[in-house]
């Protein structure tokens, strides 16, 4: 199910039985899995892979550009990467060029600026490991 008010571009891959909420924003060539949720008003910009059965909550930010305005250097950067099964709380931020391992789990509000490792859990600004 995709809201009507969901702006996913042409070129993205959604996989089966992956839902997106109102307002939500999938941008060029951005690669999200099978029975994912992506909710309300979520960015997802070019440069981000999305894999399988993800939680990605209301108003997640995915950035792609670390010195903007870098027109468009960033493409040569590696792609987020957001691992099988990981959760991402409302209102985190991702930084570029991270990846979130399988299973792990942000905290909402977060601010995420270096590698998750799988089955972990982040929080805070910036986010760091507890538990």
């Amino acid at each position: 199910m995709i809201h009507d008010t969901a702006n996913i571009y042409d070129s993205a891959i959604i996989g089966e039985g992956t839902k997106v909420g109102a307002f939500a924003e999938i941008g060029r060539d951005v690669v999200i899995g099978k029975n994912c949720q992506i909710g309300c008003s979520a960015f997802i910009p070019e440069n981000v892979i999305v894999r399988d059965n993800v939680f990605i909550g209301p108003h997640v930010v995915f950035t792609n550009d670390k010195h903007a305005p870098s027109n468009g250097a960033w493409r040569d950067e590696p792609p987020t990467i957001v691992g099988n099964g990981a959760s991402i709380g409302a209102n985190a931020t991702i930084l570029p060029n991270i990846t979130i391992g399988a299973n792990s789990k942000i905290g909402a509000g977060s601010v995420v600026t270096k590698n998750v490792e799988s089955d972990s859990t982040v929080v805070g600004v910036p986010a760091k490991r507890v538990g």
